[in-house]
């Protein structure tokens, strides 16, 4: 095995190892109010550019990083809509604007 394979294997190791803990935490809480929309939305766009490069190589350790790329930022984003909170339209009571208050200098009535 070459040097340049070895690196390949190594490298797609550690780049796997480095997402798994985002990939846990993103499952297991259910919370990705910290990630938008946008940049979900190019990172999985990106990648599915990227495969036309990636798969036109000799099956190798990027096939299988890329393919893990693949697969979490597509989870991800499915993961961002299915767990995202829905917001809820204001209640009547919450439109109501509050009772006008009297400046602080003039005297209260007895």
């Amino acid at each position: 095995m070459d040097l340049a394979v070895l690196a390949g294997i190594l490298s797609t190791g550690l780049f796997t190892m480095s997402y798994l803990p985002m990939l846990v935490k993103a499952a297991r809480t259910r919370d990705l109010s910290s990630y938008s929309f946008g940049n979900l939305a190019i990172t999985n766009v990106g990648n599915a550019v990227h495969s036309v490069y990636v798969f036109s190589l000799p099956l190798g350790p990027i096939w299988f990083l890329h393919t893990f790329y693949l697969v979490a930022s597509a989870l991800m984003l499915i993961w961002f809509y299915r767990f995202r909170t829905v917001r809820r339209a204001p209640s009547s009571a919450s439109l109501r604007r509050p009772a006008p208050r009297l400046p602080s200098s003039v005297p209260a009535a007895h």
